[in-house]
């Protein structure tokens, strides 16, 4: 009798430390962070613009093989401060976060600019999936970036 009442006291416990997670705010968090790692993008700061990925995160660009880890995207990232008239912007349009406010996806549009062989810009309109990671220091990071095209605007 006694290690029944001790075993539900411990249960009832153990039902009110349920962390429930606010997963409202964590998705205003990760909608601000999206676009703070836009505006980072749109700077020199390579570092900076690393920073938001993950160690053994994931980016599947359109015509492309996908580049795996952190060393590799480095390379890309690189590799496209390199082309002339290289820019790229983004914005996040929804996100949903999981109940356990561990994981988390975003819709997103970019947009992709660079110079013909004239050096006149021309400009790419995409669509894109994001999926985020919550560490265990709290903060979030960037798992898979995945993105097409859109389709075309009107001009």
């Amino acid at each position: 009798m006694r290690i029944r009442s001790l075993l539900s006291t411990v249960l009832f416990l153990m039902g009110c430390n349920e962390h429930k997670v606010d997963t409202k705010a964590e998705g205003e968090r990760l909608m601000e962070l999206s676009r703070e790692w836009s505006r980072s993008a749109a700077t020199d700061s390579i570092e900076k613009t690393l920073s938001y990925w993950a160690d053994d995160a994931i980016v599947m660009s359109p015509g492309q093989p996908p580049i795996k880890g952190k060393k590799a995207i480095r390379e890309m990232v690189e590799g496209t401060s390199k082309i002339p008239g290289f820019k790229i912007s983004w914005e996040p349009l929804s996100v949903a976060v999981a109940k356990s406010g561990d994981i988390a996806y975003m819709i997103e549009q970019n947009q992709i600019t660079v110079n013909d062989s004239l050096g006149i810009p021309h400009s790419e309109f995409n669509k894109g999936v994001t999926i985020w990671r919550k560490e265990t220091d709290g903060s979030w990071k960037n798992i898979v970036d995945m993105w097409n095209s859109a389709p075309s605007r009107e001009k």
